[in-house]
């Protein structure tokens, strides 16, 4: 590994931040030179792009409060010489924000889901920066899923293998929702019955209560087991000859879980 593997590697251990593509470089090397001066700035991007983790790396002792949070963040002005402000773009009341802010010493580092102008902003903010979202940071997914399978080894036990290939990344939520998507993946790689019951059981507990709950919620069992049953026979045919039912009745379940079978 040589220097500069060695620098990008520490990055990503300090920040949670990868840095694999050229947009999610940039951004850190922003936020790098951010950590040596006393400016504002504003970091702007989509849900789960990494917007907190490159400011808690530029202001790592700073306090973090949410702008929805809008009386406590104001005590919290009263106090602090530095604060991260997240989602500043929904902050109730911006001017009263801003005015507050400008009454002290105060160093912000602030973030928001969505660029926007606004004249109060560009006045205390002297550096504003976009990261793009993950679609458009295509390196930085497979380092990601690894991060995050190693993370799901670490917190679940286990093998820390994962099977990339097999995974079409979810990237409705930039790095949230692929997350959510690894750590599901990793826990079902070797899921026991009894465990999976036990999700069935919680999932379908606080549901129940009318008449027709059996008929309502059969689809839990049969989608499942028709969708694996043609990934794996790849025909109806041979389906219906494993399964031990006639061609006409797995069509009839076929056709009574179709919301739930588009694709395949």
């Amino acid at each position: 590994m040589d220097v500069v593997e060695l620098v990008a590697a520490a990055a990503v251990d300090v920040t949670n931040f990868i840095t694999a593509s050229d947009a999610s470089s940039k951004a850190f090397k922003t936020a790098s030179l951010l950590k040596t001066l006393t400016v504002n700035a504003l970091i702007m991007g989509e849900e789960g792009v990494g917007k907190r983790s490159l400011a808690s790396y530029i202001l790592p002792d700073a306090s973090v409060i949410d702008a929805s949070n809008f009386e406590e963040l104001l005590l919290a002005l009263e106090s602090a010489n530095e604060i991260i402000i997240t989602n500043i773009d929904t902050s109730p009341n911006l001017s009263r924000l801003m005015n507050a802010i400008s009454m002290r010493p105060l160093r912000v580092i602030a973030t928001a889901k969505q660029a926007f102008n606004n004249e109060l902003l560009d006045e205390l903010f002297s550096v504003k920066f976009d990261i793009p979202p993950l679609s458009e940071r295509t390196e930085d997914i497979t380092p990601l899923i690894k991060k995050f399978a190693l993370e799901a080894s670490m917190l679940f036990g286990g093998s820390d293998r994962f099977n990339i290939k097999k995974l079409k990344p979810d990237l409705s939520k930039n790095a949230s929702s692929l997350r959510r998507q690894v750590m599901i993946s990793y826990l079902l790689h070797d899921i026991k019955d009894s465990e999976l019951m036990d999700i069935i059981e919680n999932y379908l507990a606080p549901k129940l209560g009318s008449n027709s709950d059996y008929r309502n919620f059969l689809y839990l069992y049969e989608t499942p087991l028709i969708r694996a049953g043609l990934k794996k026979f790849k025909s109806q045919l041979q389906l219906s000859d494993r399964l031990g039912l006639n061609r006409n009745t797995l069509r009839k379940k076929i056709a009574d879980n179709k919301e739930h079978l588009e694709g395949e």
